[in-house]
Formats: structure tokens, C-alpha cells, sequence
């Protein structure tokens, strides 16, 4: 079996990360460097800074994963990068450095789709069996795809707002809840009740699409009402109330989805695959699929970093895939520019 070596670039919001992942689904270095405590005192990310952070950390995240992984240049077989959907400056950090070490080394550069690398970042468990389907839970996105086989995505349902990782920070301000939130509003929710029945905005539509923007505004006034009454509410309560519903319209959509479009797997993946009570509700729910199997993406590449990138490049590199020094940033990319297989 021939050894593909590829070394990813991954710079499309707050994490520089480059890592070399050995055929696909093997992890060699897995290089991040994060920016939580430079965008916390702001409450978000902040692209200027961003960008800064990319700018300094680099080179170094370079170094690291070829000295950890215990290769060369020499040994690359290709460079695969982010360059879309993200932050602009951001992405064209990362798509510049890549661009600059497959020019100066003769390497083929992939381009990958950030959330196509979200999901096959589910190589680096196990091999992904096809007809599959991904949800896939974020900062900036809420999709579920399907994928009838290899290097083929259809997007079935995704937010027509929010996504439920912003949900979770903005819900997260509002109970003065650090950034990023979603991890503390999730054990907040694991101590309390659904004692507010928020709103499960579109549950029962007739789509696979999502809605956190209501959730968000009905928690909001909540709070608001109660301080201005002078009201005490409790924190636990809230959040797991909050998480409740955005948990209840994830799996049901799923669920409805999986009956209509039966797979051998779904891949749960994102950042906010990291929430517990996702993870546990959909566990729970797959248990009654005797025919699709569950894979949950472990929670140290839930985040955003250059494994996954290496995972989906590693496919695109076998698909012929390629691109070259023009290459551009694209802060709003979708599945359409990778096509059938």
C-alpha cells in the first residue's frame, strides 16, 4: 500500500493547527495552537486579531508537526489546506502558507471544505461505510449531509439563523459564562431541569432544517423580565432548559432524517459534538437503528484542527483533486464546488 503523507493546514477561524496524517485516517502530529484566552475579555472572536495569531503562530505549528511526526518535506506526498468557509483573513493565513510549501517543495495542494474535513475527521475512528449521513454542530454551522458515497455531500438540512454553537455563547453571556460557553453551559444543564419548555423552533416541519434564533430570544427575555421584577432564576435550570430543546430538535430532525434516508452510519461531528447531552440523546436514539451504526468523532477533534483537514484531503488527493497557485480564500464556500464522485 503506497504511504500517503499529508501535511494540513487548518486557519479558518480562532486555532492554528498543521498536522501530518499518514493515508488518511492515521495521525502522525496533530499540531493546535489556541487563541480562547486572547478573544475571551471580547466575548468572541475577533477577526483582526485572529488573523495576528495566525500570523505568529505558523511557521512554528509548520516545525512542530514535521519534527513530531519525524518526517520531511522530502516525505510529502501532498499539502492540504482550509480555504473556505471561515474567517477571511483568517483562511488566507493558512491557504498562504500552504501554497507557499507546496510551490517551494513541488507538492500537489488540495483544497478542503472546513466541514467536509469536520466530517471526515470520522476516518481517524474508523473507516466511514456508505450511503452516511453527518450531523454536524458548530459555532457557525448546523447541517446535516448526506453522503451517498465517497466525495459526495448533499446538504438535506442546515439553520436558517443561528447555529446552536452561537446559540451557546450568546446564551452563554447572558449567564456571564466565559467564551466559549458551550462547555459550562452543558455541565450547568447536567445539574438542573427543563423547568421552562423554551420554544423547539421548526421541530415539526416538514424539512430537516434548523432554527436556534428564537431559542435564543425567548431565553434572553426570560432573564430580562426576571431582572427587571427582581425575579431569582436559577442558572442550572436555564441552561438545562436552554440545552433541552436545542438537544430535542438536533435528534428529532435527525432521527426523521435517518428513517427517510437510511445509512450504514451517522457521523456526529463540530464543536458542539463535544456536548454531552448531544452525544448522549443521539446515543440513546441510534440505539433503536439496528442497521446504522453511530460514530462519534473524539472529543479532542471535535474542535477545529488540521487532522480532519488531512483526513478529507487525503480522499480528495485520491479523487485527482487538486489545485494550484491561485487558489483563494473563501469565507463563504458550501458543498458545491466538490461535486459527485
Amino acid at each position: 500500500m503506497n504511504r500517503n503523507l499529508i501535511l494540513a493546514f487548518e486557519t479558518s477561524c480562532d486555532e492554528t493547527s498543521v498536522a501530518v496524517i499518514e493515508n488518511g485516517d492515521k495521525i502522525l502530529s496533530n499540531i493546535v495552537a489556541t487563541q480562547i484566552k486572547s478573544h475571551q475579555r471580547f466575548g468572541g472572536v475577533v477577526p483582526e486579531v485572529a488573523s495576528r495569531h495566525h500570523i505568529e503562530q505558523i511557521t512554528g505549528c509548520i516545525d512542530d508537526a514535521l519534527t513530531k511526526a519525524n518526517v520531511s518535506y522530502d516525505d510529502l506526498t501532498a499539502v492540504a489546506v482550509t480555504y473556505g468557509p471561515g474567517l477571511v483573513g483568517a483562511l488566507l493565513i493558512g491557504v498562504t502558507a500552504a501554497k507557499a510549501v507546496a510551490w517551494a517543495h513541488n507538492l500537489p495542494l488540495i483544497p478542503v471544505n472546513h466541514i467536509a474535513g469536520h466530517i471526515y475527521g470520522a476516518r481517524l475512528v474508523k473507516p466511514i461505510e456508505f450511503p452516511a449521513m453527518a450531523l454536524v454542530v458548530s459555532g457557525g454551522h448546523t447541517e446535516l449531509v448526506y453522503m451517498k458515497e465517497e466525495n459526495s455531500f448533499e446538504i438535506i438540512g442546515e439553520t436558517r439563523d443561528d447555529a446552536a454553537g452561537e446559540a451557546y455563547d450568546k446564551v452563554g453571556r447572558v449567564l456571564s459564562i466565559n467564551y466559549p460557553a458551550g462547555k459550562e453551559v452543558d455541565e450547568l444543564a447536567h445539574k438542573g431541569n427543563d423547568t421552562f419548555n423554551f420554544p423547539r423552533a421548526m421541530d415539526q416541519d416538514d424539512n430537516f432544517d434548523f432554527s436556534f434564533s428564537g431559542l435564543k430570544s425567548a431565553f434572553i427575555n426570560t432573564v430580562h423580565h426576571a431582572d427587571q421584577i427582581h425575579e431569582s432564576l436559577s442558572r442550572e435550570d436555564l441552561a438545562a432548559s436552554f440545552q433541552q430543546s436545542v438537544v430535542d430538535v438536533l435528534a428529532d430532525k435527525t432521527v426523521r432524517a435517518l428513517h427517510e434516508y437510511p445509512v450504514k452510519q451517522l457521523i456526529l461531528a463540530g464543536g458542539v459534538a463535544a456536548n454531552r447531552g448531544i452525544r448522549e440523546r443521539l446515543t440513546d436514539e441510534l440505539a433503536k437503528f439496528s442497521n446504522t451504526e453511530l460514530v462519534l468523532v473524539p472529543l479532542s477533534l471535535c474542535g477545529d484542527n488540521a487532522a480532519m483537514i488531512g483526513a478529507a484531503g487525503e480522499m480528495l488527493y485520491r479523487h485527482s483533486i487538486s489545485s494550484d497557485a491561485t487558489l483563494n480564500a473563501d469565507p463563504s464556500l458550501d458543498f458545491d464546488w466538490i461535486g459527485e464522485a
